[in-house]
C-alpha cells in the first residue's frame, strides 16, 4: 500500500476527493491534507509519502514552487499535478522536476481512479526496476574502460596528453559528448546494510543505483568488493546543484523499497579524468566516516579540511590504521597493531625496514589529525610524545607500545575536533540565520553553500545540536521578532512581514497564526487590551 498526500486550497474539493475514491482499491493510503504549499511540504518532511497530489495554484507557494522544494528534500516522491488550468506552460515548468501525472479540473472520481491506477502501476514498476538484475549492457563497456582508472593509479608522465586521450576515450564510448562543457567528476562508494549491521550490497544493486543516476547527469557504476562505486559526471553547476539530491533519493529509495540502511562516501570534485583515481581514494575515506555518521552519508570536504597525502606511496598497513584512526573503535585499533607489530616480528624483518615503516606509520597518525584538526592540535600532540625523537633507538617492542600509546591519543584529539569543527560549522549557520533572517532568499542551500559543507551534513548537525530543523529554527526567529514588532512598534502588518523576510503579507499571516495562535492584528489588540485593563 502505497501512501499520498493531497494538497489542494479548495477545501470542499479536497474533502471530495478524499471521500469519493476508493484509495484502497486503487492502492494508496490517505496520510495527510494540505491547504497550501507550505502546510504541504511541511506534511512532505514529516510523512514521506510516496505520491504528493497537488493543485498548481495555491496560496503562498505555487505547485510549481512545491515540486521544486520538495525535490530538495525528498527526491524519491513522486508528484502528479492537479490543475484547472489548462496551460501549456505549466506543463513545461513541470517536466523538469520530474511530474508523475499532469491532472486537469474537472475530473471526475472515475477519471481520477483510472489514473491513480497508472500511477500506481508506474510506482510498481519503479520499485520493481530498482531490485531487477542489472541488465544494461552499455554499462558494461563503461565499466570495462572506468574501472580500472578508478582502482588502479598509472601515468605515462604527460599529463597533458594522457587526459586528452581519456577524455576521447570516454567521448567515443559515450559517457560524455565533445560538445559538452568542461566537465567535473565526483565519486561515490556505496553499501546496504540490514538492522543487524550485515552488508547487504549486491551485485545486481548496481541497476538500483543507475536508476537514481541517470535521472541528473552521467554516470558509470560497478560493484567491487562488497561495495557499488559510481562515477558522476556534469558541470560544475550541475554537481553542486544536484549532489546532495543524489545521494538523499538513494538513501531514501533504499529504505523504502529494500528496508535496507545507505552508507554513502562521497569525494571532491575533480576536474580531470585522470585525477579520478584520487577522488576514488577521497570516497573511500568518507565511506570510512560515514558508519559515525547520523545519515551515513560522508562528504570528505565536510570532514577533512584538505586532500589526504598522497595515498600511492602508503603501504596497505598505513591505509588501515588511517582508517581506523577515523572511524575504527579503540579495541579495533589496538587489535590491528598488535597483528601489525606480530607480522613484523615473525618475518624477521630488519631493523631499517623496521624504521621505514615506523616513519609512515607516524606520518599516517600526524596526517589523519591535521586533517580533521588544526596545526595547533598537530603541535600538541608531538608535546604530548616526546618519545619521537629517540623512538628508532629502542627495540621493536619498546617501539610497538609507544606507538601504540600515540595512536590512541591521536585518536582521541581527531575524535574530539571533529565534534569541535561539527559545533564551528553549527554555530557559525545558526549565526547567519540569526543575522540574516529577515533575507526571504534565505534556507538551508544558500547558508550551506556560503560556508561550503553540504546541506545533507549541515541539516544534520543542526537537528543535533538543536534538536529541530534548520525551518523550525528560521520559523521561530522570524516569528518571535515579527511579536516583538507587533508589541512594541506601530509598524503595519505589511511592513513587519517584510521586516521578518515575509515578501507575502497574507502567508505571513497564515505562519504567524499556525504558530501563536491568533492573527498579527489579534494578537496585538489582545496586548492592547490587556495593557489597558492594567492601567
Amino acid at each position: 500500500m502505497y501512501t499520498i498526500i493531497i494538497a489542494d486550497d479548495e477545501a470542499e474539493l479536497r474533502q471530495a476527493l478524499i471521500r469519493r475514491i476508493d484509495w484502497e482499491e486503487v492502492g494508496f493510503q490517505v496520510v495527510g491534507e494540505a491547504e497550501n504549499g507550505a502546510e504541504a511540504l511541511e506534511l512532505v518532511e514529516k510523512l514521506e509519502p510516496d505520491l504528493l497530489l497537488t493543485d498548481v495554484r495555491m496560496p503562498f507557494m505555487s505547485g510549481i514552487e512545491l515540486a521544486r522544494a520538495v525535490r530538495e528534500i525528498r527526491p524519491n516522491i513522486q508528484i502528479a499535478f492537479l490543475s484547472g488550468f489548462d496551460d501549456f506552460t505549466y506543463a513545461q515548468q513541470a517536466i523538469q522536476y520530474n511530474i508523475i501525472s499532469y491532472l486537469l479540473k474537472p475530473i471526475s472520481s472515475k477519471e481520477l481512479t483510472e489514473e491513480l491506477k497508472k500511477i500506481k502501476k508506474k510506482i510498481d514498476e519503479k520499485f520493481e526496476e530498482f531490485t531487477r538484475k542489472n541488465a544494461e549492457q552499455e554499462q558494461q563497456n563503461l565499466v570495462a574502460f572506468f574501472m580500472p582508472l578508478l582502482l588502479d593509479s598509472f601515468s605515462d608522465g604527460q599529463s597533458k596528453e594522457r587526459e586528452q586521450a581519456l577524455v576521447q576515450e570516454a567521448v567515443r564510448r559515450g559517457f560524455i559528448k565533445q560538445e559538452s562543457a568542461h566537465m567535473y567528476y565526483t565519486v561515490l562508494v556505496i553499501s546496504f546494510r540490514d538492522e543487524e549491521g550485515n552488508n547487504r550490497t549486491i551485485e545486481d544493486a548496481v541497476n538500483a543505483i543507475n536508476m537514481i543516476l541517470r535521472k541528473y547527469m552521467h554516470y558509470v557504476s560497478f560493484y567491487t568488493d562488497g561495495r557499488i562505486v559510481s562515477l558522476l559526471a556534469g558541470t560544475k553547476a550541475s554537481q553542486e546543484k544536484y549532489l546532495h539530491i543524489i545521494v538523499e533519493d538513494i538513501t531514501q529509495s533504499v529504505k523504502r523499497i529494500m528496508n535496507l540502511t545507505t552508507f554513502i562516501g562521497v569525494s571532491r570534485m575533480v576536474s580531470e579524468l585522470e585525477h579520478c583515481h584520487e577522488a576514488y581514494l577521497e570516497a573511500m575515506d568518507a565511506f570510512g566516516y560515514s558508519g559515525r555518521s547520523d545519515t551515513g552519508v560522508s562528504f570528505i570536504s565536510d570532514i577533512e579540511r584538505t586532500a589526504t597525502f598522497d595515498q600511492e606511496t602508503v603501504q596497505a598497513a598505513v591505509n588501515r590504521i588511517e582508517s581506523l584512526l577515523r572511524s575504527g573503535t579503540e579495541e579495533e585499533l589496538h587489535s590491528y597493531l598488535d597483528q601489525l607489530f606480530a607480522q613484523l616480528e615473525e618475518e624477521d624483518t630488519p631493523a631499517m625496514n623496521i624504521q621505514l615503516v615506523m616513519v609512515q606509520l607516524i606520518a599516517a597518525v600526524f596526517r589523519v589529525v591535521y586533517a580533521v584538526a588544526d596545526s595547533e592540535a598537530v603541535q600538541n600532540l608531538q608535546k604530548s610524545s616526546p618519545f619521537l625523537g629517540q623512538l628508532f633507538l629502542e627495540s621493536p617492542r619498546e617501539m610497538e607500545e609507544r606507538y601504540k600509546t600515540f595512536c590512541l591519543m591521536a585518536r582521541e584529539v581527531a575524535a574530539e575536533h571533529r565534534k569541535k569543527s561539527g559545533s564551528v560549522i553549527c554555530d557559525q549557520a545558526l549565526a547567519i540565520m540569526e543575522s540574516r533572517f529577515a533575507d526571504p532568499e534565505l534556507s538551508l542551500n544558500s547558508i550551506s553553500a556560503e560556508i561550503s559543507v553540504s546541506p545533507n551534513y549541515l541539516s544534520t548537525l543542526i537537528k543535533r545540536s538543536t534538536g529541530n530543523t534548520f525551518i523550525d529554527l528560521l520559523t521561530r526567529k522570524r516569528m518571535e521578532t515579527a511579536k516583538e514588532f507587533l508589541l512594541g512598534t506601530s509598524m503595519k502588518i505589511r511592513e513587519v512581514s517584510e521586516k521578518c523576510g515575509y515578501n507575502d503579507q497574507h502567508y505571513f499571516s497564515y505562519c504567524f497564526k499556525k504558530y501563536e495562535g491568533i492573527s498579527p492584528n489579534a494578537c496585538r489588540r489582545k496586548f492592547e487590551r490587556e495593557e489597558h485593563e492594567e492601567r
